[in-house]
């Protein structure tokens, strides 16, 4: 809604220095020392007050000889499309095989280092070296999983040499490359069966950290699912170190208000990643639709990939992929039952009243 106020210079200077979103749309300002007109948001430095006019349009500060700031775009209609088409090129810039520095990106792209690194984070949640090294250690579980040689997936993969992928090998895949290729083969994971507050619950570690919360009602099949996670694993019954911490876990399960503190292990394409920390942004007792979800992470059109996203999740109610649900307001589908999915929303929203 327009600010009828905002005509007069004196508001919209305040606006100005007040960085004020909402005034975007209403009035541009230009800076004669600098020939550059902004929207009253932009985040570059301010300039003396002496020094700025104000225009009620792109148009008009373009006719009185102004170029439009190439930080805030106040050319542009939608300046939320232009920052994800920026950010968009840049992600696939950084899943191509080549390596590439920040610098490189942001010349690549047309934007300083800092603000490509903010506008980065802003809309995906990681920053581009995360996602630089989350599509590498993709490429590099593909090419492992077809039975190509270690040393031809590593270089395929996009690291430089055997000696760098070695130094980052654990942050890659949880494992070695041989391990990995034979399906997790001499690594080992700890589990325990628990009773909590939805049945009964199986808690997974790896060396890395708490790597598969599963609830169900049935152990057998919990085991089951499991191993098919972890199919060449040595899966070994919890030591009673582990069993102090599972029952942190089952805390945390039982009462989305305790926060889990051990560490996770938390494997996923750079996508999934990106979407899984979205979900652990929605607070407890409210939902987000998958358009919701998709829309936050910068990438409206991947409605589908978040669903399939949420369902690829093995880190259930710590990752919240309940609080997802359809647009209408509808369950949706849940990896662990429509019936636990409902249970919980109930219960949060229940803890959230009182």
């Amino acid at each position: 809604m327009k600010n009828p106020n905002l005509k007069n210079d004196d508001l919209r200077w305040l606006a100005v220095l007040a960085r004020d979103p909402h005034a975007d749309g209403q009035f541009v300002f230009a800076v004669h020392t600098t020939g550059i007109f902004c929207r009253p948001s932009c985040r570059a430095r301010h300039a003396l007050r002496k020094n700025v006019r104000f225009y009620p349009d792109a148009c008009q500060a373009e006719q009185a000889g102004f170029r439009p700031c190439k930080r805030c775009r106040p050319d542009l209609r939608d300046p939320n499309a232009q920052r994800v088409t920026t950010i968009e090129k840049a992600c696939r810039l950084l899943e191509q095989d080549q390596p590439l520095t920040l610098d490189q990106l942001a010349q690549a792209v047309a934007v300083s280092p800092y603000h490509l690194h903010r506008l980065f984070k802003a809309a995906t949640g990681m920053t581009p070296k995360a996602w630089q090294q989350a599509a590498r250690a993709a490429r590099l579980r593909q090419a492992l999983a077809q039975g190509d040689r270690v040393t031809d997936s590593v270089l395929a993969a996009g690291f430089p040499d055997s000696s760098s992928y070695y130094r980052k090998a654990d942050a890659a895949l949880g494992m070695t490359a041989k391990q990995y290729r034979r399906g997790g083969e001499s690594t080992t994971v700890q589990y325990a069966l628990s009773d909590c507050a939805l049945g009964r619950c199986l808690v997974a570690e790896s060396v890395r950290g708490i790597c598969a919360i599963l609830p169900g009602d049935d152990d057998r099949a919990l085991i089951a699912e499991l191993e098919t996670l972890f199919p060449h694993a040595q899966r070994d019954q919890a030591d009673a170190a582990f069993a102090a911490r599972v029952s942190q876990v089952i805390a945390s399960v039982d009462n989305h208000a305790l926060a889990l503190t051990l560490p996770l292990d938390i494997r996923g394409t750079a996508f999934q990643l990106q979407v899984w920390q979205a979900l652990r942004a929605i607070p407890g007792g409210e939902t987000a639709s998958y358009q919701q979800v998709a829309n936050a992470i910068g990438n409206p059109g991947a409605v589908r990939a978040v669903a399939r996203a949420c369902a690829a999740n093995t880190l259930a109610i710590i990752i919240p992929c309940h609080r997802v649900v359809r647009s209408d307001g509808g369950l949706s589908g849940y990896r662990w039952g429509a019936v636990r999915k409902a249970a919980l929303l109930k219960r949060e929203a229940n803890k959230l009243e009182e």
